[in-house]
Formats: C-alpha cells, structure tokens, sequence
C-alpha cells in the first residue's frame, strides 16, 4: 500500500473481449508487481476454470497497484450483457471507472449502458481506446 493511504478504486468497463484482462496483465507487469524473471500466465485473474476454458471474465475480480504515493485497486469486470448485476454492484463500490473501447467495434450497446450507469452515479470515466494497432482501427470514430 502507499504510504500516505491515498486509495482510489477503479473499475475497468467494457465489451467482452475488448481488452479488460489484458489491460490489467499490462498494468501489473508494468507497475512491477511481478519479479522480472517471473513468468506470469495471461488473465492472471481469470483463475476460475471456466472462464479460463471461455477466455471470458464471469465474475469481477480486484487486484492493487501503487502509483506514485497512491495505491489504485483496479477491479476488472465482466463484460457480457449476462453478468451486468455483477457490474452494477462494483460500480457501487468505485470512484471512478475506465471505459476500454475497441478502436475497430467501437462502444457496444452494453458498454453504452454501462457507462450510463456510471455516470448516472457520479462516478468520472478514463476513455481508453484498445487495439489501434489493427489494421481496420478508427480511433477517432471510436472518441
């Protein structure tokens, strides 16, 4: 934790495979929560056996990382319109929420919503737009 306590929690919405896991496989490796030595499987937080075998995230799951003087518990969401009441308790418990969009699908109508939930609740959103290395990205369609 960082030494001052300061705590944000965030929430990462989004489609299903839009990116979620991925961001947050990023973000850990990046913070040096892992050794660099480490080998560290993909969708580390994807421990449960089925959404391992599906590649998708059922249910939310939390995990830290320190920024600075500040500590970010990241919460990675599901992003199927079938577990939206998972996300919709998380955004109970957050203080803002970064909303990944895939630069070539674009926001989904169930981000859209999701995103409506959030702002509904006061909640500020990060845009971050994934997979503008591909060659049918619209980054500036997607904004």
């Amino acid at each position: 934790m960082a030494p001052n306590n300061a705590i944000r929690n965030i929430a990462i919405i989004a489609h299903v495979d839009h990116g979620k896991t991925t961001l947050v496989d990023g973000m850990l490796k990046q913070s040096n929560v892992f050794r660099a030595d480490q080998q560290v499987a993909d969708r580390v937080l994807d421990s449960n056996d089925l959404e391992r075998e599906r590649g998708i995230t059922i249910t939310a799951k939390n995990t830290a990382i320190v920024h600075g003087d500040t500590t970010i518990n990241l919460v990675d969401t599901p992003g199927h319109a079938d577990f939206g009441s998972e996300v919709e308790r998380i955004l109970n418990m957050v203080d803002g929420v970064l909303l990944l969009v895939d630069a070539v699908e674009g926001p989904m109508p169930q981000t859209r919503f999701v995103l409506r939930q959030a702002l509904k609740r006061g909640l500020k959103a990060i845009v971050v737009v994934n997979k503008v290395d591909r060659p049918a990205a619209r980054p500036d369609w997607v904004v």
